[in-house]
This record gives structure tokens, sequence and C-alpha cells, in this order.
């Protein structure tokens, strides 16, 4: 299995809490040299200020536990 597909299964287990706000995420592009993860964030969560809680204390926490070459994760 690639990373991408490690990323996607690892969001994939955030996707229904964030739907059940309205929102989504989206993988855009991920930097394997400096484990940057790039992610579109959408509907509801898109300008939404509980967003940024999500992004750190939710999706990045929970990818760098299960995907290792993730260190950081960033909305574009």
């Amino acid at each position: 299995m690639d990373i991408f597909d490690r990323i996607e299964q690892s969001l994939d287990t955030l996707r229904p809490y964030i739907a059940s706000h309205r929102g989504n995420v989206e993988v855009v592009d991920f930097d394997e040299g400096e484990g940057t993860l790039l992610v579109r964030l959408g509907g509801t969560c898109q300008g939404c200020s509980a967003s940024t809680v999500t992004l750190k204390q939710g999706i990045e926490s929970r990818l760098r536990a299960m995907v290792p070459e993730v260190r950081h994760v960033e909305a574009v």
C-alpha cells in the first residue's frame, strides 16, 4: 500500500465525524521530504473558526499516529 492510500485510509476514519458537521477534507499534495501534507477543508469547515482545531488536533494528530511519514498538515 503506498503512502497516499495509507493517508486516505486514515482520513476515512475521520471523515464521518467531519461530515457530521457538514464538512469534508481532501488531500491536495504530500511532500515526502518535508513530511508536509496539504489538505483542502470544504463544506462548513471552510472558514469555520474551529477548523484550526479540527486540522491540528484531529487530522494532524491522527495522521501522525497512523502514517509516521506525515509530520505536518496544512490547509490550503
